[in-house]
C-alpha cells in the first residue's frame, strides 16, 4: 500500500448521509493528484517531538517540557464529501498533537456548557467561576466570548508559564496594551489554558470526559484520541483532584487525535451541530463559532474563518478551520462544497485546499 491508500476510501462517517452520492461532480484525476502530491510533503524532524519543540518556543528561559509529547509520523490526512471519505494519505487513523487545533475543540467542550445553560456567552466569567484570575477589576470584566475569541488581554502567570512569553501575543499587533477586554486580540496559549481552567471549574469535572461524553462518542469516533495538560496543572476540588488539559502544546500536552476523528468533529460542525439524526451541539452555538470577532474577523470562537481571504489566500472564502503549528495541522470545513478537509504533519497546505477545492464543486 503506497502512502495514498485506498483503505478507508469510500467509508461513509455519518451514517445519516449514506444515500447521497459523494463523488457527483467530482473531478477524480485532480483530486488524487493533490492527494498524492500532499503524502509527500511531510514536515522534517517530527519524529523527535523534544527537539521539534524546542525550535518552535521562540524565548529560551520558557522552553522546558510540561506535559507529554508525541513523536511525527508523516503526512497524513483526509478528504470527505458528503458524509464519505474520497480520499486519505498516511495513516488517517493514528493520532498525532494537534497543537492549536485544539483550541477550536476546546469551544465544542464550551458549546456543551452553554446548550447546558452553564454559561452566557456574554457575561462576566467570574459571575460563574471563583478563581483569582478574575478578581481583578480587570479579571472581573472578562466575558466567556472574550476567552473564546482571544480578546481577554487578560495579564498573568498559570502553570508556571507568563502571557508575554507567548511570542504570538506581539507577532499580530493587534492587541492594546493594558486595554480593556475586547478591545484588542492576541493569539496566545496562556490564555487559552485559563479558558480550560474555567470551563473545569465549571463542570466540576475534567474536560476529556465532557467531551467524550457529549461529542466524540455520539459521533462514533475513535477510543484513540486522549488530551493532556501539563504535570503541574492540577487543581483540587471536593473529593478529586482535576488534570487541567492544555488548549495548544507549545510546552507539551495538547489534544492527540487522528485525522479520521477530526474529520468527524469537522462534519459535526459542517451539520449545525447534528449527527445521525441526533443534535450534539446547538446550531446556534455553530453560528456562534463562525460569527466573526469585532476586532478580528477572521476569527471567530477559537475558529479560523476564511471569509476575507486573509487566513488562506488561495484557499475558498467559503471554508472555516481549525488550524495548529502554522497550518501543518488542519481540519478545514466548507459548508459551499460539504467538504471536511483534514491535513497533518503536511507542508503547503494551502495548495492542497486550493486544489481539492477545485476538484470539488459547490453545491447545487
Amino acid at each position: 500500500m503506497d502512502a495514498v491508500t485506498s483503505r478507508y476510501d469510500g467509508e461513509v462517517l455519518d451514517e445519516a448521509e449514506r444515500s447521497v452520492a459523494p463523488w457527483e461532480g467530482v473531478d477524480r484525476t485532480s483530486l488524487t493528484r493533490a492527494v498524492r502530491a500532499q503524502a509527500e510533503r511531510s514536515v522534517a524532524g517530527i519524529d523527535d517531538m523534544a527537539s521539534y519543540l524546542a525550535r518552535q518556543v521562540s524565548d529560551p528561559s520558557h522552553r522546558e517540557v510540561m506535559g507529554p509529547l508525541l513523536d511525527g509520523h508523516g503526512a497524513s490526512g483526509v478528504v470527505v464529501r458528503r458524509g464519505a471519505i474520497l480520499a486519505s494519505w498516511g495513516d488517517p487513523a493514528r493520532a498525532e498533537m494537534a497543537f492549536s487545533a485544539t483550541k477550536s475543540v476546546l469551544s465544542l467542550v464550551a458549546g456543551v456548557a452553554f446548550d447546558d445553560g452553564l454559561l452566557r456567552l456574554d457575561e462576566p466569567v467570574a459571575q460563574s467561576v471563583d478563581l483569582p484570575e478574575f478578581g481583578t477589576a480587570h479579571g472581573r470584566a472578562i466575558t466567556w466570548r472574550h476567552l473564546l475569541d482571544q480578546t481577554s488581554q487578560w495579564e498573568g502567570e498559570l502553570w508556571s508559564k507568563p502571557t508575554w512569553v507567548d511570542a504570538q501575543s506581539t507577532r499580530e499587533g493587534t492587541e492594546s496594551a493594558g486595554g480593556a477586554p475586547g478591545a484588542g486580540w492576541a493569539y496566545n496559549d496562556v490564555r487559552v489554558n485559563l479558558t480550560a481552567l474555567a470551563l473545569t471549574f465549571l463542570f466540576g469535572r475534567a474536560l476529556p470526559d465532557v467531551l467524550r461524553e457529549r461529542v466524540m462518542t455520539p459521533i462514533a469516533a475513535s477510543a484513540d484520541w486522549s488530551w493532556h495538560g501539563y504535570e503541574n496543572s492540577v487543581i483540587e476540588r471536593p473529593g478529586s483532584r482535576l488534570q487541567v488539559v492544555s488548549g495548544g502544546a507549545h510546552w507539551g500536552g495538547g489534544l492527540w487525535i487522528s485525522a479520521l476523528d477530526l474529520a468527524r468533529v469537522g462534519r459535526l460542525c459542517l451539520n449545525g451541530g447534528a449527527w445521525g439524526g441526533s443534535q450534539v451541539l446547538s446550531c446556534r452555538w455553530i453560528e456562534e463559532l463562525w460569527s466573526p470577532c469585532p476586532v478580528k474577523p477572521e476569527y471567530g470562537l477559537s475558529w479560523w474563518l476564511n471569509d476575507g481571504g486573509t487566513v488562506w489566500p488561495g484557499a475558498p472564502r467559503t471554508g472555516r478551520c481549525a488550524r495548529g503549528n502554522g497550518g501543518n495541522h488542519l481540519l478545514w470545513v466548507d459548508p459551499a462544497r460539504d467538504l471536511v478537509i483534514v491535513s497533518r504533519w503536511g507542508a503547503e497546505v494551502q495548495r492542497l485546499l486550493a486544489e481539492v477545492s477545485s476538484a470539488v464543486p459547490l453545491n447545487a
